[in-house]
């Protein structure tokens, strides 16, 4: 039995959930096909004749389908407000952090036949160490430039990102490649007659845990409250004897584990590609500004506020302009609340 699945996407040259369908008709796809579509967000659109489909049924399934992907934006996007908050530092690098989690689930279900659930915590082991390794070796020297510091610290984790942009495109080529007998690979389930994909939903719950325990960490250990204490001042906690860098360095591995985390998620559902983290790095860079720099919890909130609203925008409008009520509502609050729902800056 084939291990894994190397193609170009459906629809090359665009994203695959261009096509307008209502979620009936996409039930009636062999689970070959549907499995490819799984992670549209909403499964809402017209019928193929042009007439609108919209139910009840039909924002229902849709709204839960939104929440389930809005928490693994969540997920993905609170190791970003994480960094942020400890250091002032938007890490442009992001998405591809994410990038590199979905493969290195990938090439351990393809090679070792290790399945994504259980390479979760390798994954997430390996981004923690390769985020450490990454703020030591580089984002600790652009912190100390004497002039310019903003745009150092922007131009060094922005070429970051192109270098490893670069190198995957290099080492792994721009196919696109899918995990394709995973355990929850192309399964559903039905609760009240809504359809749910196993994926998200395993997913979904994932994320609030993840949440909960990296809420526990911050709040209730002695590590989260050097987090702590070095958000609110860096340094007064460097007077105690603190060491910022060791704490730096901590910080930037726990982010990226946390992007880590849900890669291997993502891994089980969505296609692998040299530049599939952009555009999830602009959701979560979104998501981050909704919810409030810096803030864990508006991360958590942000996330499912966009995927709630990607969903319902999918119902009233084609698609593929979904993200439209996303960078809408995104505007909003910057004029309202430019520090966005829950930030403190």
């Amino acid at each position: 039995m084939t291990a894994y699945l190397v193609q170009r996407r459906p629809r090359e040259g665009g994203d695959p959930y261009v096509e307008d369908f209502q979620f009936d008709l996409f039930l009636t796809f062999p689970a070959s096909k549907r499995r490819s579509w799984l992670w549209v967000p909403a499964f809402a659109g017209t019928s193929g004749n042009g007439v609108s489909g919209v139910t009840a049924e039909t924002i229902i399934q849709s709204l839960a389908s939104g929440l389930l992907m809005g928490l693994l934006y969540g997920l993905i996007a609170v190791g970003l407000s994480l960094i942020f908050g400890l250091m002032n530092i938007v890490n442009f690098a992001h998405g591809e952090f994410l990038m590199l989690a979905m493969y290195a689930a990938f090439f351990l279900f393809a090679y070792f036949a290790i399945d994504p659930l259980l390479a979760m915590p390798f994954v997430a082991a390996a981004m923690f160490i390769f985020g450490a390794a990454i703020y030591l070796l580089i984002v600790r020297f652009a912190m100390r430039a004497k002039t310019n510091v903003g745009m150092v610290q922007i131009f060094a984790t922005f070429g970051l990102a192109i270098v490893l942009r670069g190198l995957a495109q290099y080492f792994f080529t721009p196919d696109y490649r899918s995990i394709t007998h995973s355990w929850l690979g192309g399964k559903t389930i039905s609760i009240g007659g809504i359809f749910l994909p196993v994926p998200q939903l395993v997913g979904a719950g994932l994320s609030i845990l993840a949440f909960g325990a990296l809420y526990f960490f911050i709040k209730r250990t002695d590590f989260g409250r050097a987090l702590e204490a070095t958000r609110e001042d860096a340094g007064a906690v460097a007077l105690v004897g603190i060491d910022q860098n060791r704490v730096f360095a901590l910080g930037w591995g726990l982010g990226s584990a946390l992007v880590g985390l849900a890669g291997a998620i993502m891994a089980t559902f969505f296609y692998i590609y040299p530049d599939v983290g952009a555009s999830f790095a602009l959701i979560a860079y979104v998501v981050v500004a909704l919810g409030g720099f810096g803030s864990v919890f508006g991360a958590f909130a942000g996330g499912i506020l966009v995927g709630l609203v990607e969903a319902s925008t999918a119902l009233i409008m084609p698609p593929s302009l979904k993200s439209v009520g996303i960078y809408a509502v995104y505007l909003l609050v910057v004029f309202i609340r430019p520090r966005g729902l829950f930030g403190s800056i």
